[in-house]
């Protein structure tokens, strides 16, 4: 089934949205539970139950025990009726929260009638030994989840006397015993205002306190304390404290909204969000409900249901990870993720899985919370934080607005709303005033822009300003991202551009994608702003010159604003964004050459990336193939730009020296094919610049030993390994033994990886052999290349990471040669080893990624390129290899590239008579044998 559609503005009441938020104490009514409140705690029987073991059990440790594993089944079986009752309503996150908050009252509630009345009796207390029990913090709000913590304030008027210390004790080892998770304090009123007022957390925990049970009086007289001696007047200093902490949660969370493993609690537009803005709306109103900023003009009706579903939402997931995990989670993984969705009722449709469309709605409602926090605390700001001093104000340069335009709090806001609606344009207008004038767009301003939308028609797409506008956003005032992350939050880019919004918030659910589509495409931009502004010259050298000497920036913005815009459905996203790309270029107000530059780039922008990272640039072939496809050096260009851009913007320590020296060595190469022609990729000419290379590297070498170490290799060795590795190879091949083999191990740090050289006499499955060796020491090899002498030597090199994606450290080094000489020696079988360690992680078995295997005779010249796309897993390689050289199948080389749990191997080869796999009955029957080997891998992994 599909998901229930949520509560919208034309068919649900605002009190019909309440009753799916959480509660503020006073309707913690029996009726408004998830199930009945007797099937969740039976008052009656737990009377009945105390009445009978009390009157029985005169030893009161008996007594504590005996209704300790009452309670203990009592909590059991409430759980279990709450959790079942969830299942058959999975978005009913208010009733469900109130559920398990009425269960923790009915436990308190019954640890203080057996410890108060029962096995600490005080038939006449005095006045000072009395003690009441407040919930505070969000169980005191009544919000509570499974696993939620139990926060308790044991209240007495003045010190704490024996007989409520003895009380106080046996409740809380009742309720540890109840596997409750209890945080308490107990403390007087003074002592409650004293600390709230050195203590914001504290402060905060105690605004939200609810009477449970006990001396009665004491609730107003801690309340009376409370607003008079510590809240009232000191409204300023709560707001500034909370946005401070809002600021460093958020900072700590990633700083995103778009984290694609969200904290549901903590995160950017997650529940504390929320909460912050209720702590903040009693402090300064005094009201329970969110409901009441409708009143107060904080929020219009629109704007609160938006907040109440995005509410019912976030709570319906984090209520639904606790009883998943069976524990206190908050962190929503990629494994996690699936199941939550399954649980919610999402299903596969459109070309995308269930988890993907359930992300999409998460992170959508994210975006509400923190759009209407940010009115809400801004709002606040303008009323009661503390205005910056008189003399501070009057030094400060005031900044000239635009006609239309006024600066409120440093914000940019409209001046007159009417006037600015009476054109349409301006909701674009204000984008680019915002950006000229350095400021930040006002929430009433945002507010006013969201609102009106609808304006944004086909007459303002079309409309000239509208286009320069636009453009003028991304092209001319250094900094498209704010503009663009603005717009895309507010709706105005979807609005303005309506074949964008399917991608908004649309997750790409993979590890290797780190943002949402949207979010990926603005890093994209912000990459390449940063480029031109000349900040990355040293990382990025050569996309650095190509904007340096100039292209048409026009058609590189739309075309990276436009690349992904395909993506999330059944066909080829580079394809269907090609076909938008077509409609939507001349929209914006491009040439029609400049269309058709987009369109080209937008179709093929995965390219370059592809050739780089999966081809063999060694093979004359690639360059020459990658040449006639991108025809001329302005194509190469705009499309080496707009791949650096690409893969930066996937998210942090994706670009790394490895591929920026795949990228240049290809761009170099095919502007050379493009600029001398394609005759000038040959490999006798790179085979003659290898050749003298070894020579100046090895002058100290006998004219002699190097005349035969340059004859005892065939054309391939010299054209496919980089500069220093064949003298390294010279060296550990001089006088070689038949029975011996040598290694040699160093970094490599323009390929990010340490460098793995082998030398030995070749047989039959040697690269499998080497393969396993380095699966066994958890060595992950991303490059490698075989090639065997005409002496009969092998030569075979492996670029490797660690498990963390870098380099092995040079202490770890020796172990690394010690375990490959063992495996080598066949002191360790890696058939046999691999089986315990060739095992997915957890987070990453959620993934689904189709096994494709292809045969392609025309990328190489020489060689049958076979490409496998599958999930990664540590044996993956060996088992593919093994599998070829069981067949017969001679490996070249293999280039491998990792997207996260996603590998494409691609195997350079030959059969056992140095010929390409042309037969297809040859092909069918090696994909066979393949799949198999990965089917089992898989089976074995876990997956």
């Amino acid at each position: 089934m599909t998901p229930p559609p949520e509560a919208s503005p034309a068919s649900a009441s605002s009190r019909a949205a309440q009753d799916n938020a959480p509660p503020p104490a006073e309707d913690l009514a029996p009726d408004s539970l998830i199930c009945p409140a007797d099937a969740i705690f039976d008052r009656a029987a737990f009377a009945a139950e105390l009445a009978r073991q009390s009157a029985g059990e005169s030893d009161p440790r008996a007594l504590r025990d005996g209704m300790v594993g009452y309670l203990r089944k009592a909590r059991t079986h409430g759980r279990d009726a709450i959790a079942k009752a969830f299942v058959t309503r999975p978005f009913d996150a208010g009733p469900t929260v109130r559920a398990y908050t009425w269960l923790t009252d009915r436990l308190v509630r019954a640890t203080l009638e057996i410890a108060s009345q029962h096995l600490h009796p005080k038939p006449n207390p005095t006045e000072g030994e009395r003690l009441a029990v407040f919930a505070v913090g969000g169980y005191g709000r009544g919000e509570m989840a499974a696993h939620s913590d139990v926060d308790l304030l044991f209240l007495t008027p003045w010190k704490i006397t024996p007989w409520a210390e003895s009380v106080i004790e046996s409740m809380l080892y009742m309720l540890w015993d109840l596997h409750l998770k209890v945080g308490h304090s107990s403390r007087t009123v003074k002592d409650c205002v004293r600390l709230g007022r050195e203590d914001y957390t504290i402060r905060t925990a105690l605004l939200e306190n609810r009477f449970l049970a006990g001396h009665a009086p004491l609730d107003q007289d801690l309340n009376h304390a409370l607003w008079r001696d510590l809240f009232e007047g000191t409204e300023a200093d709560f707001i500034e404290a909370k946005l401070a902490e809002r600021s460093d949660r958020h900072k700590k969370q990633g700083g995103q909204r778009y984290v694609l493993e969200p904290n549901v609690k903590e995160g950017k537009g997650g529940l504390r969000d929320l909460q912050s803005l209720y702590w903040i709306a009693k402090y300064i109103y005094r009201v329970d409900r969110a409901s009441h900023l409708v009143r107060l003009d904080v929020f219009t009706e629109e704007e609160f249901k938006g907040f109440l579903n995005a509410e019912r939402f976030l709570w319906a997931v984090r209520c639904h990870l606790h009883l998943i995990t069976d524990r206190a989670m908050d962190q929503l993984t990629f494994d996690l993720q699936v199941d939550v969705a399954a649980r919610m009722g999402y299903t596969d449709h459109g070309g995308r899985r269930a988890v993907e469309h359930f992300m999409q709605d998460f992170f959508r409602h994210a975006t509400t919370v923190g759009d209407l926090t940010r009115i809400f605390l801004t709002k606040l700001e303008a009323a009661h934080v503390k205005s910056e001093p008189r003399l501070m104000g009057l030094f400060r340069r005031r900044r000239k607005m635009p006609e239309g335009y006024e600066i409120a709090q440093n914000r940019m806001n409209v001046a007159d709303p009417r006037a600015f609606l009476a054109d349409k344009v301006n909701l674009l207008r204000i984008f680019e005033e915002a950006l000229k004038a350095g400021t930040l767009l006002h929430p009433d301003a945002m507010r006013l822009v969201a609102a009106n939308l609808r304006l944004i028609d086909d007459s303002v797409r079309a409309d000239p300003e509208a286009q320069r506008i636009f453009l003028d956003l991304m092209l001319k005032h250094g900094n498209p991202e704010r503009a663009l992350r603005r717009m895309n939050e507010l709706g105005a880019l979807s609005a303005f551009i309506p074949e964008f919004e399917p991608i908004v918030a649309m997750m790409q659910f993979n590890v290797y994608h780190h943002y949402t589509v949207d979010e990926h495409i603005i890093q994209c931009i912000s990459t390449l702003a940063r480029i031109e502004r000349g900040e990355l010259v040293e990382e990025l050298p050569i996309a650095s010159r190509i904007l340096k000497e100039g292209v048409n920036r026009r058609v590189l913005y739309v075309a990276l604003l436009l690349h992904d815009i395909g993506k999330g459905r059944p066909e080829d996203h580079s394809v269907l964004g090609a076909q938008i790309a077509r409609k939507v270029a001349p929209r914006l107000g491009l040439k029609p050459d400049e269309c058709e530059t987009v369109e080209w780039l937008v179709r093929y922008h995965l390219l370059m990336s592809d050739m780089a990272q999966k081809r063999d640039l060694s093979d004359p072939r690639t360059v020459r193939d990658f040449a006639k496809a991108v025809q001329n050096k302005k194509r190469l260009d705009l499309l080496t730009v707009l791949t650096v851009c690409d893969i930066i913007g996937v998210g942090p320590g994706t670009w790394n020296n490895w591929k920026a020296q795949l990228i240049r060595q290809l761009y170099r190469e095919t502007a050379t094919a493009l600029e001398k022609g394609l005759e000038a990729v040959n490999r006798r000419t790179r085979e003659d610049q290898a050749k003298r290379a070894l020579r100046e590297a090895l002058a100290d070498w006998d004219k002699k030993d190097l005349r035969a170490e340059t004859a005892r290799h065939y054309p391939p060795y010299w054209t496919g390994l980089p500069g220093g590795t064949h003298a390294v190879f010279a060296r550990l091949l001089r006088d070689l033994g038949d029975d011996e083999i040598r290694i040699d191990l160093a970094e490599d740090a323009d390929h990010d990886a340490t460098r793995v050289c082998f030398a030995l006499a070749d047989h039959p499955g040697i690269f499998s052999r080497l393969a396993g060796a380095l699966a066994l020491v958890g060595a992950n090899v991303v490059d490698a290349r075989t090639y065997t002498t005409k002496d009969g030597y092998a030569t075979a090199v492996f670029w490797v990471q660690d498990s963390d994606g870098t380099p092995y450290e040079g202490a770890r080094l020796p172990r690394l040669r010690q375990m490959i000489d063992k495996t080598l020696a066949g002191e360790i079988r890696p058939r046999e080893k691999l089986a315990d360690r060739d095992k997915l992680k957890k987070r990453e078995k959620g993934f689904r990624f189709p096994t494709s295997i292809t045969f392609d005779n025309e990328g190489s010249e020489i060689y049958t390129i076979i490409e496998v796309d599958t999930r990664d897993r540590p044996g993956l390689l060996y088992d593919l290899t093994r599998v070829l050289a069981d067949s017969n199948v001679y490996i070249a080389s293999a280039v491998i590239a990792t997207y996260g749990a996603q590998v494409v191997d691609n195997f350079y080869v030959k059969d056992s008579f140095g010929l390409k796999l042309h037969a297809r009955t040859r092909q069918e029957s090696l994909e066979k044998k393949l799949r198999a080997a990965i089917e089992r891998g898989a089976e074995r992994a876990g997956g």
